[in-house]
């Protein structure tokens, strides 16, 4: 999930683990089977997502265009399933070391387009703030299901 926002940090025990200014939030979840190559595919299709205002106010320019920040915070509960009863399952989440290590698989392929991504701390509890600008939230699925 990728959020426009003028501004974001997050917090692990009042910690401040990342902080930007204007740019994108993204919530990455890592499901069950996802590989480095879906990793890749959205390290490439983010910074890239035309979602910044133009000078005529269309969205027409991309994080890269514009120079603007991200942060990154993993959350696998992007894959909950409350379909059935109450306490949702989590079972097409992907496990701890597979999730973590594409989640730094990702944060490495943003460094290598020149970005200097914030992040959050893999599998902690975190406080996030952020101010969504637009409001602009944009689903994105590596399986190119929606």
């Amino acid at each position: 999930m990728v959020q426009r926002v003028s501004q974001a940090q997050v917090r692990v025990e009042g910690e401040l683990t990342g902080e930007i200014g204007k740019g994108l939030l993204v919530y990455l979840g890592v499901a069950l089977g996802d590989t480095e190559k879906d990793a890749e595919y959205l390290a490439e299709k983010i910074p890239n997502l035309r979602i910044f205002n133009d000078g005529e106010g269309k969205m027409n320019r991309s994080l890269l265009d514009e120079g603007r920040e991200i942060l990154v915070v993993s959350q696998f509960t992007l894959y909950a399933d409350a379909r059935k009863g109450r306490r949702p399952s989590y079972s097409q989440a992907a496990y701890p070391e597979e999730a973590r290590r594409l989640y730094e698989f990702f944060l490495a392929k943003l460094t290598g387009l020149g970005l200097s991504p914030e992040s959050g701390r893999f599998q902690a509890m975190m406080e996030v703030l952020s101010v969504n600008d637009g409001p602009v939230t944009i689903l994105l699925d590596s399986m190119k299901q929606f």
